[in-house]
C-alpha cells in the first residue's frame, strides 16, 4: 500500500506516532536526518499516563522492566531530610502505575525502534525533508538523502522534528517564548554511597538554588541536575571537575566517576498553531518548556497518541475529516497551560531574588509536607505530575456529564471483580462502557453499529473515582470519555456518532 502519512523525526514523539499508526494499519514512512537513535538521555522520566498508553500497545511490561520504577520523592533542605512522599500513596486508586519510571531517552528510543522493526517498519535514517507543499489534495515533499533528491506525495505530513522543526518553519508558525537566564548542568555519575542504591528521586533545595538526583540506569548510575554557580557562568568551557565540589556539597555525596556531562540553557516556547491544512506538528516542534516535573517528552508522546487515532479514522473513512481539527484544540490548550504553570514553578525554584529563596527554603520544605498530608492534595499532586488529569472538556468531541466525569475527561481507572476497566482499551477502537445495568436498546445499538459494549457490575468504589451508577460513557480510542450520559439516552448516543460520522473499525 502507498504510504499515506510522512512522519518527519524519529525521536520519542515520531516513534510513538509510527507505532500507533502501525497498530491501526495505516501505511506511512518515517524519516530522520540523523544516522540512528539518540545517544544522549536528557529526558528521563516516563509518567503514568504514558505507561497507560503503552499498555494499549502491549509494551508496558517490557518498558517497566527496562527502567527503574521510582517509588518515592525525598524533599531536602540542603542535606537535611524534610519529607518523603511515596508515589504509591499519591497515586493509589488513580492509575495502575503509581510511580514515575526512570527510563533514559536513548534506551527508550532504541526500544521503540526495535518495536517498529518487529512490526515490519523501517526507519529511513540520514534522510531529511527538503521542502513541502500542501495543495489541499495532498502534501508534495522533496526528501534528501546522500546528495540525492526524491519527490513523494502523502495525504498528511507530521512534523515531529524537534525545536528547530523544518515543518514548523515551513508552515510559518511563530514560536513565541524565551530562555531562562540560568545555565544548567546535567551529569550521569557513579558513587559508592549506599544511599544511591535507593531507587527514588531526591530534591535538594537551598538558598543557592537546587540540585536533584535520581537513578538513571540499572548499572547503578545516577543523574545529577543543577544550576551552574554564578562564579562559573562566565567560563567558556565548564567541566564537571569545576562543578563537582558544589554538587557534592549540595547533595552530601562523593562522586567517584563521571560518565557524561553537559551544560544547557532552558527554553519555554509554544507554536502559534499545531496544524495547517494537511500538515501537523507535535512534540518539541510545537512546545518546549522547563524540565520541572519531567513533562516534555511525555507531552510529546501524548501529542502522538492524540493525533494518530484521528488520522487513522479519517484515512480509513471511519470519521469525518473535521475530527482532525480537534487535535490542535485539545493539545495546544494543554501545551499553553503546561508552559505557563511549569514556567512559574521553575522560576520560583531557580530564581535568585528574596521571594524565590523563601519559596525554596521555607514554603517547599515546610509547607508542602503539611499540604500533602491531605488526601485531596496528594491525589491532585499525582494527577498533575503523572498527566492523568489532562482533559479535553472544551473539545468539539466532548459532550455531557455523568457523575463527576465530563466528556473530555480521561476514563477513570477502577479495579473490577474480573480485572479492571482499562483492559478493553487494548483494542484502540471506540467503545461504550456502562457501569451498572445496561438498557437493552443501548446493547442492541452497539451490536448493530459494531461498537463494543462493556458492562461492569456496579461497586461502591466506582462512585469514589467519579463514575455514576447505570450511566453510559462513550470512550475514544485513546481512553478519553467522549460522551457521558446518566440516562443512557440512545438518541444522544446515535447523534454523537453521526455528527462526526464515526464508525467502529469492526463495522461493515
Amino acid at each position: 500500500m502507498n504510504p499515506q502519512v510522512l512522519i518527519v523525526g524519529a525521536g520519542p514523539t515520531g516513534l510513538v506516532l509510527a507505532l500507533q499508526l502501525s497498530k491501526m494499519g495505516i501505511p506511512f514512512r518515517i524519516i530522520e536526518k540523523h544516522s540512528g537513535p539518540g545517544e544522549a538521555s536528557r529526558a528521563l522520566v516516563v509518567h503514568a499516563r504514558i505507561l497507560e498508553f503503552y499498555r494499549q500497545l502491549g509494551i508496558t511490561d517490557e518498558v517497566v522492566s527496562l527502567g527503574i520504577p521510582m517509588k518515592s520523592v525525598h524533599l531536602r533542605e540542603g542535606t537535611k531530610e524534610k519529607a518523603e512522599f511515596k508515589f504509591s500513596d499519591l497515586g493509589k486508586d488513580i492509575s495502575p502505575f503509581p510511580f514515575a519510571l526512570s527510563f533514559p531517552q536513548d534506551v527508550h528510543e532504541q526500544f521503540l525502534v526495535e518495536q517498529l522493526k518487529k512490526a515490519g517498519v523501517t526507519i529511513e535514517w540520514n534522510t531529511e525533508l527538503g521542502s513541502f507543499t500542501d495543495d489541499s489534495e495532498g502534501v508534495r515533499t522533496v526528501l534528501k538523502k546522500d546528495g540525492m533528491e526524491e519527490t513523494a506525495e502523502f495525504h498528511y505530513l507530521c512534523g515531529c522534528d524537534g525545536a528547530h522543526s523544518t515543518v514548523r518553519k515551513g508552515l510559518g508558525f511563530d514560536f513565541a517564548g524565551g530562555t531562562y537566564e540560568q545555565l544548567f548542568y546535567v551529569a550521569d555519575v557513579e558513587s559508592s554511597n549506599k544511599e544511591t542504591q535507593d531507587r527514588s528521586l531526591k530534591v535538594h533545595l537551598s538558598e543557592r538554588g537546587f540540585c536533584l538526583y535520581m537513578p538513571v540506569r540499572s548499572t547503578g548510575m545516577i543523574r545529577l541536575i543543577g544550576i551552574i554557580p554564578r562564579e562559573l557562568e562566565q567560563s567558556t568551557s565548564i567541566t564537571f571537575d569545576e562543578i563537582q565540589p558544589y554538587a557534592e556539597n549540595q547533595i552530601g555525596l562523593k562522586v567517584d566517576k563521571v560518565n557524561w556531562f553537559s551544560t544547557y540553557h532552558v527554553h519555554h516556547r509554544v507554536s502559534e498553531h499545531f496544524r495547517k491544512g494537511r500538515c501537523f506538528i507535535a512534540g518539541d516542534a510545537g512546545h518546549i518548556h522547563s524540565p520541572a516535573g519531567g513533562q516534555g517528552m511525555n507531552t510529546g508522546i501524548g501529542d502522538a497518541v492524540n493525533l494518530s487515532w484521528k488520522l487513522a479514522w479519517v484515512l480509513k473513512g471511519r470519521a469525518d475529516p473535521e475530527i482532525l481539527e480537534t487535535y490542535e484544540t485539545e493539545r495546544i490548550a494543554f501545551a499553553r497551560t503546561l508552559v505557563s504553570t511549569t514556567d512559574r514553578a521553575f522560576q520560583m525554584i531557580v530564581g535568585r531574588n528574596t521571594r524565590n529563596r523563601l519559596f525554596r527554603t521555607v514554603l517547599i520544605p515546610y509547607v508542602t509536607p503539611l499540604l500533602l498530608g491531605f488526601t485531596a492534595a496528594r491525589r491532585a499532586a499525582f494527577n498533575t505530575v503523572s498527566q492523568t488529569r489532562i482533559e479535553y472538556r472544551d473539545s468539539a468531541l466532548s459532550k455531557g456529564k455523568a457523575g463527576k466525569v465530563h466528556g473530555g475527561d480521561r476514563l477513570p481507572w477502577i479495579q473490577t471483580e474480573s480485572g479492571n476497566n482499562f483492559d478493553p482499551l487494548k483494542t484502540m477502537d471506540w467503545q461504550i462502557h456502562v457501569y451498572g445495568e445496561i438498557h437493552p436498546e443501548v446493547r442492541e445499538y452497539g451490536k448493530s453499529a459494531g461498537f463494543a459494549i462493556h458492562t461492569f457490575v456496579w461497586q461502591s468504589e466506582m462512585e469514589d473515582v467519579g463514575l455514576k451508577q447505570d450511566s453510559l460513557y462513550a470512550v475514544r480510542p485513546d481512553g478519553y470519555v467522549a460522551l457521558a450520559d446518566d440516562t443512557q439516552n440512545i438518541e444522544k448516543l446515535k447523534q454523537f456518532f453521526e455528527n462526526f460520522r464515526i464508525r467502529s473499525l469492526k463495522s461493515t
